[in-house]
Order: C-alpha cells, then structure tokens, then sequence
C-alpha cells in the first residue's frame, strides 16, 4: 500500500499521549498511530452510516421482497 506525506496540526496534550504510546511499544512511530486511529475512525462511521441505512428499511416490506416467490418455489424442492 502507498502512502502520502501530510502535514497536520494536533493539540499538545494529543501529540504527548500519542508520545507516551510509542515510548510504551504500543505503536512503532507517530505516523502508525494516527494511521490507526484514523482507520478505526473511518471504520466507525462506516458502521454508523450503513447502521442508519438499515434503520430505514421496513422490516414488513424486506420480510415481505424475502419470501416473494418462496411459496410457488416449495413445492419444487426436495425433501430432506
């Protein structure tokens, strides 16, 4: 995967945090860090945004769209 230099601003008491989690191994560099909480980040909203799509759905009518069609299909299949 390639990556891009950016530059970005943090608060100090972010950046010391971050400092403290690189002293402890936890992460290799900075860089890794805000790599990672960027990720996890963009993963949640990711899992909010199709959270809230499905809230929207009508569970009646996707009940409904599921089994069109099942009935006629039964009797076609086999018995186990």
């Amino acid at each position: 995967m390639s990556s891009a230099k950016i530059a970005i601003s943090l608060d100090e008491k972010i950046l010391r945090e971050i400092d403290g989690l690189v002293k402890r191994n936890i992460f290799p560099s900075r860089s890794r860090a805000i790599q990672e909480a960027v990720k996890d980040k963009l993963t949640k909203i990711s899992k909010n945004r199709l959270a809230s799509e499905c809230a929207k759905l009508d569970a009646d009518t996707e009940s409904r769209l599921a089994e069109e069609g099942m009935n006629e299909e039964m009797d076609q299949w086999p018995e186990y």
